[in-house]
């Protein structure tokens, strides 16, 4: 059986999941820092990590991860850092992370190899152009979207230009502070 591809991402309300917490230097702070999930929004992402069987990052979601997660103790970082990770990178090729593989250099080709390798879902997160490719070939399965009730008016958005399919709406969760879990996906025609 092939594992489902899942990406799970922090988005505003017009879309932006660029940056949420202000680490890129991007300009748009930490438009996350003033909302709290809540128990039932913590439990579900911890949940979300603790089920998935790998992750796949892009570059820059990969710099901090690897910086933060090894540093950490908990149940959660242990899960992070003995999980397999694939890396989407056009500049490293080779990463240091325990358990991190390089998916080489045609991120499409290697996922869709990887889905049939793999089984079980593979998380994404954040990674906005490794998230862009894969809607593009058509190979996300499902989406956790974490929904904030605010406006940035800028920024990178979710959806690329071009991609265009019709979603399934799984579950619809209410956290604290106005967020809202949005899990949707793929209609198989």
């Amino acid at each position: 059986m092939s594992a489902k591809i899942v990406v799970s991402q922090y988005m505003s309300l017009d879309g932006v999941i660029e940056d949420p917490v202000g680490m890129e230097n991007s300009g748009l702070g930490d438009w996350i820092g003033a909302y709290s999930r809540g128990p039932r929004g913590d439990a579900f992402k911890e949940q979300e990590l603790l089920k998935a069987d790998a992750l796949i990052l892009g570059r820059k979601t990969y710099d901090g991860f690897a910086a933060v997660w090894p540093t950490v103790e908990s149940d959660y970082a242990r899960h992070i850092n003995e999980m397999p990770k694939y890396l989407a990178s056009r500049t490293v090729t080779a990463p240091g992370w325990q358990g991190t593989t390089w998916l080489g250099p045609d991120l499409t080709a290697s996922v869709a190899q990887l889905k049939d390798e793999v089984s079980g879902a593979i998380l994404i997160f954040g990674s906005a152009s490794v998230c862009h490719e894969l809607f593009k070939a058509g190979l996300v399965d499902e989406m956790n979207l974490l929904l904030y009730p605010r406006l940035l008016g800028r920024g990178k958005r979710l959806f690329p230009d071009g991609v265009s399919t019709q979603l399934n709406l799984i579950e619809a969760i209410p956290f604290n502070d106005g967020l809202l879990m949005l899990r949707f996906g793929k209609i198989e025609h």
